[in-house]
C-alpha cells in the first residue's frame, strides 16, 4: 500500500474535520463580557441580547447587561430588583421575567442556597424593575419558557417539603421539583398547569410549534456534587397542558449550561459534571429538533464551561463568560488559577425545520 503524503494526510484530517463537525472555524469571537462569572443567563429582547445574574461566590452579583450585535458592545444596565442566582429568565412583549432564584442564607447553612419567590419584570426601555407577584412555590435553577404570552416556570431545586430547612446545601436535606406555575403578564397573576413528569433542576429548554421542551438537568438536588445529570427529554403541549410521552435522549447527559432556540431547534450547550474521579465542564453543543424527534452533533465550543449565558440574535448563537471547570471543586480552588473566562462565542446557525 502506497504511504500517504503529508499534504494528503492534511487532505484527509480538514475532511473528517468538516464531516464529524470538529473543526472550530464555525465559531467566532465578540466583545469580551465585561464581569466574568457563572450562574449567568441570556435572553434576547427587542434584538438586543441580555446577561443577567452572576453567582458572585454566592453572593449573588445581580447584574445586569445589554449587548448590541450591531455595534459589539456591551452596556450595564440596572442591576435586579434583587440579586440572585440561579433565576429563570424569559421575554414577552419586550419586557423581560426573572423568577425565583437562591440568595445567601439569612441564617445558617453556611455555603447553602437559600430558594426564594421573587418573580421581577424589567423594562429595557426604562432601564427600571418592578416587582411582581411572588412565584407559589419557592425555588431556583428552573426554567422559563413563554408561549402564547404566558410565561411556564418549570422545574427547580428547593428545599423538601414540610422541613425547616431554609436553604439547600451539598450534603443537606434538598430537593427537586416538577413544579409548572403559569405567569400571565396581561392579568399579572400566576396559575398552576400539570406537573413535570421527571422532577430535575439545572435543565436546558426550548419552545417549538407551540411546545414546550424541557432537556435533560440534574436530579435530586441542586448541587453537582450530589446530583445526578440526566439525559431525559419531556415535551409540554400548553394548549392541552398535558406532558406527551418520552422523546429521543440527549446524547450528552448534563446539566447548567446554556441554550437558544432556532429554526426548529433547540440547542444546548457546555454544562457541568462532578463525580468522585472528575470535575469539570463540557464543550458539548447539540441540538434538538423535535419534528423529527433527532438530535445534531455541532462543533463543540472552544472553551469548556457551565454556568455560561446562551442565547440567540438573528442566526446566531451567542455563548457569554460561564466557569471552565466544575464548581465542584469548591474550596481547593488555587486563587491564582482564574477559573471564569470573559470569553464571548457565537456560531452561526443552519435553517433547521419547521419554526
Amino acid at each position: 500500500m502506497p504511504r500517504r503524503t503529508p499534504l494528503l494526510a492534511f487532505l484527509g484530517l480538514l475532511v473528517l474535520s468538516a464531516t464529524t463537525g470538529l473543526t472550530q472555524t464555525a465559531w467566532t469571537k465578540a466583545a469580551p463580557f465585561p464581569e466574568p462569572d457563572e450562574e449567568l443567563y441570556g435572553v434576547t429582547a427587542n434584538g438586543k441580547l441580555y446577561v443577567i445574574g452572576g453567582f458572585a461566590g454566592g453572593r449573588a452579583a445581580g447584574i445586569t447587561y445589554d449587548y448590541a450585535a450591531t455595534t459589539d458592545k456591551w452596556t450595564k444596565k440596572a442591576p435586579m430588583g434583587r440579586a440572585a442566582h440561579h433565576s429563570a429568565l424569559a421575554e414577552v412583549g419586550g419586557r423581560i421575567y426573572v423568577l425565583g432564584g437562591f440568595v445567601q442564607p439569612t441564617s445558617g447553612a453556611a455555603g447553602g442556597w437559600q430558594p426564594i419567590d421573587n418573580a421581577w419584570e424589567f423594562d429595557p426601555a426604562a432601564n427600571t424593575w418592578k416587582a411582581l407577584p411572588p412565584l407559589p412555590t419557592k425555588r431556583g435553577a428552573a426554567v422559563a419558557v413563554a408561549a402564547a404570552g404566558k410565561i411556564y416556570v418549570i422545574g427547580g431545586a428547593s428545599t423538601p417539603i414540610g422541613s425547616n430547612a431554609v436553604a439547600i446545601t451539598g450534603a443537606g436535606p434538598a430537593r427537586s421539583v416538577g413544579s409548572n406555575e403559569v405567569y400571565d403578564p396581561a392579568t399579572n397573576k400566576w396559575t398552576t398547569a400539570t406537573e413535570m413528569p421527571t422532577a430535575r433542576n439545572h435543565a436546558f429548554a426550548g419552545l417549538v410549534n407551540g411546545k414546550i421542551y424541557v432537556i435533560g438537568g440534574r436530579l435530586a438536588t441542586g448541587f453537582i456534587t450530589a446530583a445526578t445529570n440526566t439525559d431525559v427529554v419531556e415535551e409540554f403541549d400548553p394548549a392541552t397542558n398535558s406532558w406527551g410521552g418520552p422523546k429521543a435522549r440527549m446524547p450528552t447527559p448534563r446539566s447548567g449550561g446554556g441554550w437558544g432556540t432556532y429554526g426548529g431547534r433547540i440547542y444546548v450547550a457546555g454544562g457541568e459534571v462532578a463525580t468522585p474521579q472528575l470535575v469539570g465542564a463540557y464543550r458539548a453543543v447539540e441540538a434538538y429538533e423535535p419534528a423529527t424527534n433527532t438530535w445534531i452533533t455541532m462543533p463543540s465550543m472552544p472553551i469548556p464551561r457551565h454556568g455560561v449565558a446562551g442565547a440567540v440574535v438573528g442566526n446566531r448563537l451567542h455563548l457569554i463568560s460561564g466557569m471552565v471547570t466544575s464548581a465542584a471543586v469548591g474550596a481547593q480552588q488555587d486563587p491564582a488559577v482564574h477559573l471564569h473566562t470573559s470569553s464571548h462565542d457565537v456560531l452561526e446557525l443552519p435553517q433547521g425545520g419547521t419554526r
